[in-house]
Protein backbone atom coordinates (compact mmCIF):
# COMPACT_ATOMS: atom_id res chain seq x y z
CA UNK A 1 0.00 0.00 0.00
CA UNK A 2 1.28 3.72 -0.76
CA UNK A 3 2.16 5.88 1.72
CA UNK A 4 -0.75 8.27 1.26
CA UNK A 5 -2.89 5.14 0.86
CA UNK A 6 -2.22 3.93 4.30
CA UNK A 7 -2.07 7.16 6.01
CA UNK A 8 -5.52 8.39 4.55
CA UNK A 9 -6.50 5.06 5.51
CA UNK A 10 -5.67 5.42 9.25
CA UNK A 11 -6.91 9.11 9.31
CA UNK A 12 -10.50 7.80 8.03
CA UNK A 13 -10.20 5.10 11.08
CA UNK A 14 -9.99 8.28 13.10
CA UNK A 15 -12.61 10.02 11.65
CA UNK A 16 -15.18 6.96 11.96
CA UNK A 17 -14.27 6.63 15.59
CA UNK A 18 -14.70 10.24 16.65
CA UNK A 19 -18.61 10.37 14.64
CA UNK A 20 -18.90 6.89 16.38
CA UNK A 21 -17.86 7.82 20.02
CA UNK A 22 -20.08 10.89 19.69
CA UNK A 23 -23.68 9.31 19.10
CA UNK A 24 -22.32 6.63 21.91
CA UNK A 25 -21.36 8.98 24.56
CA UNK A 26 -24.96 11.08 23.70
CA UNK A 27 -27.01 7.95 24.42
CA UNK A 28 -25.07 6.75 27.19
CA UNK A 29 -25.15 9.62 29.13
CA UNK A 30 -28.85 10.64 28.72
CA UNK A 31 -29.60 6.74 29.33
CA UNK A 32 -27.52 7.17 32.50
CA UNK A 33 -29.18 10.37 33.92
CA UNK A 34 -32.73 9.04 33.11
CA UNK A 35 -31.52 5.21 34.30
CA UNK A 36 -30.04 6.42 37.44
CA UNK A 37 -26.59 4.49 36.80
CA UNK A 38 -23.90 6.02 37.39
CA UNK A 39 -21.79 3.23 35.57
CA UNK A 40 -23.88 4.13 32.43
CA UNK A 41 -22.59 8.00 33.07
CA UNK A 42 -19.07 6.68 33.61
CA UNK A 43 -19.16 4.61 30.79
CA UNK A 44 -20.37 7.83 28.53
CA UNK A 45 -17.34 9.85 30.24
CA UNK A 46 -14.48 7.30 28.74
CA UNK A 47 -16.64 7.68 25.38
CA UNK A 48 -16.03 11.17 25.57
CA UNK A 49 -12.14 10.41 26.13
CA UNK A 50 -12.48 8.49 22.79
CA UNK A 51 -13.81 12.01 20.70
CA UNK A 52 -10.53 13.47 22.25
CA UNK A 53 -8.11 10.46 21.70
CA UNK A 54 -9.33 9.59 17.85
CA UNK A 55 -8.93 13.35 17.42
CA UNK A 56 -5.55 13.68 18.86
CA UNK A 57 -4.72 10.73 16.47
CA UNK A 58 -6.10 12.12 13.45
CA UNK A 59 -3.84 15.21 13.86
CA UNK A 60 -0.64 12.81 14.41
CA UNK A 61 -1.18 11.08 11.53
CA UNK A 62 -1.69 14.42 9.38
CA UNK A 63 1.24 15.70 10.96
CA UNK A 64 3.19 12.41 10.37
CA UNK A 65 2.30 12.19 6.99
CA UNK A 66 4.15 15.77 5.63
CA UNK A 67 6.66 15.33 3.73
CA UNK A 68 10.87 15.84 5.29
CA UNK A 69 11.91 18.94 4.68
CA UNK A 70 15.43 21.25 5.81
CA UNK A 71 14.09 21.50 9.46
CA UNK A 72 12.87 17.79 9.82
CA UNK A 73 15.09 15.99 7.14
CA UNK A 74 14.20 12.65 8.66
CA UNK A 75 10.13 13.75 8.60
CA UNK A 76 7.26 14.39 11.05
CA UNK A 77 7.45 10.40 11.67
CA UNK A 78 7.66 10.90 15.72
CA UNK A 79 4.10 13.05 15.91
CA UNK A 80 2.61 9.49 15.38
CA UNK A 81 3.89 7.92 18.65
CA UNK A 82 3.83 11.07 20.75
CA UNK A 83 -0.45 10.72 19.49
CA UNK A 84 -0.21 7.66 20.78
CA UNK A 85 1.32 8.44 23.99
CA UNK A 86 -1.59 11.47 25.01
CA UNK A 87 -4.15 8.84 24.24
CA UNK A 88 -2.43 6.71 26.66
CA UNK A 89 -2.80 9.65 29.34
CA UNK A 90 -6.26 10.26 28.33
CA UNK A 91 -7.56 6.55 29.64
CA UNK A 92 -5.76 7.26 32.54
CA UNK A 93 -7.30 10.73 33.33
CA UNK A 94 -10.78 9.60 32.22
CA UNK A 95 -10.48 6.09 34.94
CA UNK A 96 -8.92 8.43 37.44
CA UNK A 97 -12.16 10.67 36.98
CA UNK A 98 -14.45 7.16 37.11
CA UNK A 99 -12.54 6.60 40.59
CA UNK A 100 -13.44 9.51 42.08
CA UNK A 101 -17.18 9.79 40.95
CA UNK A 102 -17.73 6.09 41.61
CA UNK A 103 -16.58 6.38 45.04
CA UNK A 104 -18.80 9.42 45.37
CA UNK A 105 -21.57 7.86 44.30
CA UNK A 106 -20.81 4.12 46.35
CA UNK A 107 -20.90 6.71 49.53
CA UNK A 108 -23.92 8.28 48.72
CA UNK A 109 -27.40 6.47 48.89
CA UNK A 110 -29.26 6.51 45.79
CA UNK A 111 -31.99 4.50 43.91
CA UNK A 112 -31.52 1.22 41.56
CA UNK A 113 -30.80 2.09 37.76
CA UNK A 114 -33.91 1.19 35.37
CA UNK A 115 -33.60 -1.67 33.61
CA UNK A 116 -34.05 -0.35 30.21
CA UNK A 117 -30.25 0.92 30.86
CA UNK A 118 -29.51 -3.07 29.83
CA UNK A 119 -30.67 -2.92 26.66
CA UNK A 120 -28.44 0.20 25.79
CA UNK A 121 -25.33 -1.33 26.89
CA UNK A 122 -25.69 -4.45 24.87
CA UNK A 123 -25.97 -2.49 21.83
CA UNK A 124 -23.07 -0.13 23.17
CA UNK A 125 -20.48 -3.59 23.54
CA UNK A 126 -21.78 -4.97 20.21
CA UNK A 127 -21.41 -1.58 18.51
CA UNK A 128 -17.49 -0.90 20.01
CA UNK A 129 -16.60 -4.08 19.63
CA UNK A 130 -17.36 -4.35 16.25
CA UNK A 131 -15.08 -0.83 15.65
CA UNK A 132 -12.60 -2.15 17.61
CA UNK A 133 -11.35 -5.21 15.30
CA UNK A 134 -12.29 -3.05 12.60
CA UNK A 135 -10.01 -0.40 13.78
CA UNK A 136 -6.98 -2.67 15.25
CA UNK A 137 -6.93 -4.03 11.56
CA UNK A 138 -6.43 -1.18 9.86
CA UNK A 139 -3.73 -0.60 12.60
CA UNK A 140 -2.09 -3.19 11.60
CA UNK A 141 -2.35 -3.08 8.41
CA UNK A 142 -0.84 0.44 8.24
CA UNK A 143 1.92 -0.38 11.30
CA UNK A 144 0.44 2.33 13.11
CA UNK A 145 1.14 2.67 16.99
CA UNK A 146 -1.27 5.47 17.48
CA UNK A 147 -4.01 3.92 15.30
CA UNK A 148 -3.82 0.33 17.60
CA UNK A 149 -3.86 2.45 20.46
CA UNK A 150 -6.86 4.08 19.31
CA UNK A 151 -8.82 0.43 18.37
CA UNK A 152 -7.72 -0.15 22.27
CA UNK A 153 -9.09 2.32 23.26
CA UNK A 154 -12.81 1.12 21.63
CA UNK A 155 -11.95 -1.79 23.36
CA UNK A 156 -11.65 -0.17 26.95
CA UNK A 157 -14.75 1.27 26.37
CA UNK A 158 -16.54 -2.24 25.65
CA UNK A 159 -15.05 -3.37 28.68
CA UNK A 160 -16.65 -0.34 31.03
CA UNK A 161 -19.78 -1.17 29.47
CA UNK A 162 -19.73 -4.56 30.15
CA UNK A 163 -18.65 -3.90 33.60
CA UNK A 164 -21.26 -1.58 33.65
CA UNK A 165 -24.03 -4.57 32.36
CA UNK A 166 -22.43 -6.57 35.35
CA UNK A 167 -23.25 -3.78 38.15
CA UNK A 168 -26.37 -3.28 36.97
CA UNK A 169 -27.72 -6.75 36.62
CA UNK A 170 -26.80 -7.21 39.97
CA UNK A 171 -28.23 -4.14 41.60
CA UNK A 172 -31.22 -5.08 39.80
CA UNK A 173 -31.19 -9.05 40.90
CA UNK A 174 -30.28 -8.18 44.25
CA UNK A 175 -32.56 -5.47 45.29
CA UNK A 176 -32.75 -3.31 48.08
CA UNK A 177 -29.35 -2.72 49.59
CA UNK A 178 -27.21 -3.61 46.61
CA UNK A 179 -28.05 -0.31 44.31
CA UNK A 180 -24.34 0.45 44.46
CA UNK A 181 -23.19 -2.37 42.75
CA UNK A 182 -22.92 -0.26 39.19
CA UNK A 183 -21.02 2.18 41.25
CA UNK A 184 -18.74 -1.28 41.84
CA UNK A 185 -18.47 -2.05 38.42
CA UNK A 186 -17.28 1.35 37.07
CA UNK A 187 -14.71 1.66 39.79
CA UNK A 188 -13.46 -2.16 38.38
CA UNK A 189 -13.61 -1.13 34.87
CA UNK A 190 -11.70 2.16 36.02
CA UNK A 191 -8.69 -0.01 37.10
CA UNK A 192 -9.29 -2.44 33.45
CA UNK A 193 -8.75 1.36 31.70
CA UNK A 194 -5.55 2.02 33.72
CA UNK A 195 -3.78 -0.85 32.80
CA UNK A 196 -4.93 -0.79 28.97
CA UNK A 197 -3.34 2.90 29.09
CA UNK A 198 -0.33 1.63 30.20
CA UNK A 199 0.49 -1.21 28.07
CA UNK A 200 -0.69 1.03 25.05
CA UNK A 201 1.95 3.88 26.21
CA UNK A 202 4.80 1.29 25.87
CA UNK A 203 5.10 0.55 21.97
CA UNK A 204 4.97 4.51 21.69
CA UNK A 205 7.66 4.87 24.08
CA UNK A 206 9.40 1.86 22.30
CA UNK A 207 9.41 3.54 19.60
CA UNK A 208 10.13 7.46 20.53
CA UNK A 209 13.39 5.56 21.65
CA UNK A 210 14.17 4.52 18.57
CA UNK A 211 13.56 0.31 19.64
CA UNK A 212 14.74 -2.12 16.93
CA UNK A 213 11.37 -3.62 15.57
CA UNK A 214 10.50 -7.58 15.68
CA UNK A 215 12.69 -9.86 14.34
CA UNK A 216 10.41 -11.41 11.50
CA UNK A 217 10.97 -6.89 9.85
CA UNK A 218 14.76 -7.37 10.44
CA UNK A 219 15.21 -10.91 9.13
CA UNK A 220 12.96 -10.18 5.84
CA UNK A 221 15.27 -6.56 5.20
CA UNK A 222 18.50 -8.81 5.70
CA UNK A 223 17.03 -11.29 3.34
CA UNK A 224 16.64 -9.07 0.67
CA UNK A 225 20.55 -7.54 1.50
CA UNK A 226 21.50 -10.65 1.03
CA UNK A 227 20.02 -11.52 -2.32
CA UNK A 228 21.52 -8.76 -4.20
CA UNK A 229 23.93 -10.38 -6.36
CA UNK A 230 27.16 -9.16 -5.44
CA UNK A 231 26.76 -8.79 -1.59
CA UNK A 232 28.58 -11.46 0.32
CA UNK A 233 27.04 -10.97 3.62
CA UNK A 234 25.58 -8.55 6.24
CA UNK A 235 27.88 -6.79 8.61
CA UNK A 236 25.08 -5.22 10.79
CA UNK A 237 21.74 -4.40 10.49
CA UNK A 238 19.68 -0.80 12.93
CA UNK A 239 16.35 -0.45 11.78
CA UNK A 240 14.05 2.61 13.42
CA UNK A 241 10.30 3.14 13.17
CA UNK A 242 9.90 6.73 12.41
CA UNK A 243 5.87 6.97 12.27
CA UNK A 244 4.35 4.67 9.59
CA UNK A 245 7.83 4.12 8.50
CA UNK A 246 11.44 2.49 8.80
CA UNK A 247 14.76 3.74 8.32
CA UNK A 248 17.62 1.34 7.83
CA UNK A 249 21.23 1.34 8.21
CA UNK A 250 22.86 -2.07 7.14
CA UNK A 251 26.62 -3.12 6.53
CA UNK A 252 26.79 -5.10 3.80
CA UNK A 253 30.22 -6.75 2.51
CA UNK A 254 31.14 -7.20 -1.06
CA UNK A 255 34.53 -8.07 -2.93
CA UNK A 256 37.56 -6.26 -1.34
CA UNK A 257 38.85 -5.15 -4.58
CA UNK A 258 35.98 -3.78 -6.25
CA UNK A 259 35.99 -0.12 -7.30
CA UNK A 260 34.19 2.77 -5.64
CA UNK A 261 32.20 3.15 -8.73
CA UNK A 262 31.34 -0.40 -8.47
CA UNK A 263 30.82 -0.31 -4.74
CA UNK A 264 28.17 2.69 -5.18
CA UNK A 265 26.09 1.02 -7.75
CA UNK A 266 25.61 -1.69 -5.31
CA UNK A 267 24.74 -0.21 -2.43
CA UNK A 268 21.85 1.63 -4.86
CA UNK A 269 21.33 -2.04 -5.61
CA UNK A 270 20.73 -3.26 -1.92
CA UNK A 271 18.78 -0.29 -1.32
CA UNK A 272 16.10 -1.03 -3.92
CA UNK A 273 15.90 -4.33 -3.13
CA UNK A 274 15.45 -3.57 0.18
CA UNK A 275 12.38 -1.36 -0.27
CA UNK A 276 10.64 -3.27 -2.93
CA UNK A 277 10.92 -6.32 -0.40
CA UNK A 278 9.48 -3.88 2.02
CA UNK A 279 7.44 -0.98 1.08
CA UNK A 280 7.09 0.48 4.61
CA UNK A 281 10.95 1.23 4.43
CA UNK A 282 11.49 5.01 3.57
CA UNK A 283 15.47 5.37 4.17
CA UNK A 284 18.25 3.39 3.58
CA UNK A 285 22.09 3.99 4.64
CA UNK A 286 23.97 1.58 2.66
CA UNK A 287 27.73 1.05 4.28
CA UNK A 288 30.08 -1.13 2.13
CA UNK A 289 32.72 -3.03 4.07
CA UNK A 290 35.41 -5.22 2.35
CA UNK A 291 34.77 -8.96 2.71
CA UNK A 292 37.28 -11.10 4.50
CA UNK A 293 37.61 -14.68 5.01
Amino acid sequence: MADTARAQRAMRSAQTGMLVNALLAMIKLVAGVVGNAYALVADAVESAADIFSSLVVWSGLRIASREADDDYPFGYGKAEPLAAIVVSLLLLGAAIGICVEAVREIRTPHHAPAPFTLAVLVGVILVKEVLFRRVVAVGHEVQSTAVKADAWHHRSDAITSLAAFIGISVALIGGEGWEAADDWAALAAAGVIIVNALLLARPAIHDLMDRSPGAEILAHIEAAARATPEVQAVEKLHVRKVGLHFYVDIHVEAEPLMSLRDAHTLSGKVKTAIRTAIPEVRGVLVHMEPHEL
